[in-house]
């Protein structure tokens, strides 16, 4: 009963602290607060435009898009689920999976096209996937579109889902893997599959654009309750990643200065990234058709990773991708005093 009694009087203590660091707070800091949306992202390039959003607003009039870095996928879909994050980029049969366990959410926009990369180590001969048959294969995640279309290539050259060892890998991990050669090869977003390369490590197997044109691994998902709530936010949202997008496909030196802080990783290779080929990633055309998002949806359910099918309009929702786009202040200003070579 004590017990009870203490922890009751605990809770009334929180909330009247609460209430008080609240009342105590400007009014400035609170209109501030309220004009501001943490978004999830990885520090990997297929999710550059979010850090560059979040410059790009910072000292804007309107919402300000704070990018919130993550390392790995539970902890972003467990923060996205529970509430604490409303909009988050997530590796796209990640979003599937979640909406097809219950989740109210939408995919609104892609994060990029292309920016993944086979690797094996520099002194491995293998000419394709067969040449890695019976060995350990790294990938990010079971529910992302790497293993999906690692899958694809695998029925595609004849082999069976069992060929190679899947191992599920956090991408900073995967360079000093195959150096170790702890693993015949790793599938991933950049900058982890160029790390290794210009450490000396490993070499390109394949791009992910030779093996899928257009390919697509993030997608930009937001939380139904923003929608429902502040469906202006969310427009404001898609289109500073638009933007964004449109700015760092044509400001790439620029672009791997502004983000290299925010991802916390040398610059240079984030530049190898965006010029070593120039379209090893791209950040245009980032509407998602009908038939892309199906076919991911259609490899998921083949792999398994998907248990029923799910319609189009259970996860994907285009009504806030803009038409125009403008170069917002902030970028224009950036490019100018930026020292890119």
């Amino acid at each position: 009963m004590k017990k009870s009694f203490l922890v009751g009087l605990t809770l009334i203590g929180l909330v009247l602290v609460a209430v008080l660091v609240l009342r105590a707070m400007d009014p400035d800091q609170q209109a501030e607060q309220e004009k501001a949306l943490e978004v999830g992202f990885l520090p990997v390039t297929c999710h550059l435009t979010c850090p560059v959003t979040d410059f790009a607003t910072k000292t804007s009039t309107g919402f300000h898009y704070i990018s919130k870095r993550f390392t790995d996928w539970p902890t972003v879909a467990e923060a996205f689920k529970s509430g604490r994050l409303h909009a988050t980029f997530f590796v796209a049969p990640l979003a599937m999976k979640l909406v097809e366990q219950g989740v109210a959410a939408k995919i609104v926009y892609l994060g990029h096209r292309d920016g993944s990369t086979v690797i094996v180590h520099k002194d491995n001969p293998a000419r394709d996937l067969r040449d890695l048959k019976g060995q350990r294969f790294a990938i990010p995640s079971r529910y992302s579109n790497q293993f999906l279309v690692i899958r694809k290539l695998m029925k595609d050259l004849g082999m069976s889902p069992t060929d190679l060892e899947f191992v599920e890998m956090a991408p900073p991990d995967m360079p000093g893997a195959i150096a170790a050669r702890s693993i015949a090869g790793y599938f991933v977003g950049e900058p982890h599959a160029a790390a290794a390369e210009v450490k000396g490590t490993g070499r390109v197997l394949h791009h992910a654009k030779d093996i899928w044109p257009q390919f697509i691994s993030c997608v930009l998902v937001v939380s139904q309750k923003l929608m429902d709530e502040k469906p202006e936010v969310v427009r404001d949202l898609v289109r500073g990643i638009a933007e964004s997008g449109e700015w760092a496909e044509t400001h790439r030196d620029e672009a791997a200065n502004l983000v290299a802080p925010y991802f916390r990783q040398d610059e240079k290779l984030i530049h190898f990234v965006l010029h070593q080929p120039p379209d090893r990633v791209s950040y245009r055309t980032l509407a998602p058709t009908d038939e892309e998002m199906m076919r991911i949806h259609d490899l998921g359910r083949e792999v398994g990773i998907l248990e029923r099918d799910l319609k189009l309009s259970d996860f994907l929702d285009r009504s806030f991708i803009p038409t125009e786009l403008q170069t917002p202040a902030a970028l224009e200003t950036y490019q100018k005093t930026s020292n890119a070579p």
